[in-house]
């Protein structure tokens, strides 16, 4: 159990999670006080040793379930051995597709081998129309078997396997079956009572019916994670729990790529994003307090070492009074790139408090300043919404144009720009092949604190089509690349 437990911890930390040793140490010592053979026990204790955020609890439930899987020879697939003990290939539903003609016994489990494909869909509707969960979970293996098409050492994802398995269920007709079975229930209810009955009475409301519709839907997704676990399994006893932990591992919210996050994953992201403002808030709060000593006064320790016969016993130091930074922020929002610039602008304001000023100006080949959408908004995401509805960013053709962009933006609000500010340019420097207006980068330089360019593209896509970041970063303090979460609260947080 310590062996599975140290490679689980691997895989956690592998993935992202952080988890120290003494969390590791705490993780072993309560598996003292939970029975190994409660699952659900074990996954709820380690949890609350190992994870300390809510975004990262998906992660930790997909490596418990690799790690603490089901294990023994039923799980094993059928692999070249099977001629000796499988069915025949003329058996009855060896047509049907994913079926592979035969299933070695060690699949079975349950005795189910020798059902049709019409047993195995009947045997369905009656666990989801009784909510057996017994028969929901023999169903589950039975289908995997019968239509997964899993075959030993072959490369392929669970995700395939369960396509494979839930496209031959046909759900949809399932849940159609059941709502109907319903709706004559309902009929013949009507009927024995002697009412006679109304159009309004002959079947469900529309309430009962969606009420009856939810509660299938919840069973049907209650028979998917069923069918996930029973893949799972298998392919754990195949590859082993590492190669399969490497094959599926997911990254966690604030490791997303942004330029390429799926709407799922976009979700993810925002929900993440308040928790990281308010937690990289305190952080720089509590930095700029507990700055470090400056160097010693010499005359105030002298002045105090007077009530000590001059001896100098209480030294004094100058304490630094660090100063909060201005920030501009100038914002590429076309195509691609838009997320990030979203991201980076909620993160900024989100956190303005840390600043003595912010501006926020976005631009596609026209600019525009935003800054007062973020005035009196208490969520960003408003602020951000309004970005995309109303800044005036188009000029010509709603293609990026970086030098007429930063040009217009010289000419109109440069002269604003003074020693304490901080700019920071935020975009993939893909200019379409127009002129690029380096000069203005360079006049920022001249004025401006820090110039940083914060680009979302991989850095080795730089420089490459008609990328000209190279141009840029020869007058910028620092180019960095900044495709996620992680990255940017990194950097903002040396910022500040």
């Amino acid at each position: 159990m310590l062996d599975l437990l140290t490679g689980f911890v691997g895989e956690l930390r592998a993935a992202g999670i952080p988890v120290s040793l003494t969390e590791h140490l705490d993780a072993a010592e309560t598996l003292k006080h939970v029975p190994l053979e409660d699952r659900e026990a074990i996954k709820y204790t380690l949890g609350a040793s190992l994870v300390k955020s809510s975004t990262h609890w998906p992660a930790y439930e997909t490596a418990f379930e690799i790690y603490f899987s089901l294990r023994g020879p039923g799980y094993a697939i059928a692999g070249e051995t099977d001629d000796e003990e499988g069915v025949d290939s003329d058996d009855e539903g060896s047509n049907q597709p994913g079926q592979g003609g035969r299933q070695g016994k060690g699949q079975g489990g349950g005795g189910g081998e020798g059902m049709t494909p019409e047993e195995l869909a009947d045997m369905l509707y009656k666990a989801l129309l009784s909510a057996n969960a017994a028969m929901v979970q023999a169903v589950a293996r039975q289908a995997v078997n019968r239509y997964a098409g899993m075959e030993a050492g072959r490369p392929v994802g669970g995700t395939y396997y369960l396509y494979r398995t839930l496209r031959n269920l046909d759900l949809d007709k399932v849940m159609d079956r059941l709502i109907d079975q319903a709706r004559r229930s309902a009929s013949s209810h009507i009927e024995e009572s002697g009412v006679e009955p109304s159009t309004s009475d002959v079947s469900l409301t529309p309430f009962e019916e969606r009420l009856l519709r939810d509660e299938y839907q919840s069973r049907i997704d209650q028979l998917r994670k069923e069918i996930e676990s029973e893949i799972r399994r298998r392919l754990v006893a195949d590859r082993g729990s590492e190669a399969l932990a490497r094959s599926i591992r997911k990254p966690l919210p604030e490791d997303i790529d942004v330029m390429h996050a799926t709407r799922e994953e976009l979700v993810a992201l925002r929900k993440s994003l308040a928790p990281l403002s308010r937690k990289l808030a305190v952080r720089l709060a509590r930095k700029r307090r507990h700055g470090r000593k400056g160097p010693l006064d010499f005359r105030s320790t002298m002045r105090h070492a007077l009530s000590t016969g001059g001896v100098p016993m209480d030294p004094k130091f100058r304490y630094p009074r660090p100063s909060k930074p201005e920030i501009i922020v100038i914002a590429d929002i076309s195509g691609s790139v838009a997320s990030f610039a979203r991201f980076t602008l909620h993160l900024v304001h989100a956190i303005s408090s840390q600043f003595s000023k912010v501006r926020s100006f976005v631009f596609i080949d026209g600019i525009d300043e935003v800054t007062s959408f973020f005035e009196g908004v208490d969520d960003p995401t408003d602020a951000v919404h309004r970005i995309n509805t109303e800044a005036d960013v188009v000029w010509v053709d709603g293609h990026s144009d970086y030098g007429h962009a930063l040009t217009v933006f010289w000419e109109r609000w440069g002269e604003e720009i003074t020693p304490k500010t901080s700019i920071l340019l935020l975009g993939d420097a893909r200019n379409n092949y127009h002129s690029t207006g380096s000069w203005v980068v360079k006049e920022m330089k001249a004025r401006a604190r820090h110039v940083y360019w914060l680009n979302p593209e991989p850095r080795a896509y730089w420089n490459s089509g008609d990328s000209i970041v190279g141009e840029y970063a020869n007058y910028c303090d620092e180019v960095v690349e900044c495709r996620t979460l992680r990255q940017l609260e990194r950097f903002v947080g040396e910022l500040a």
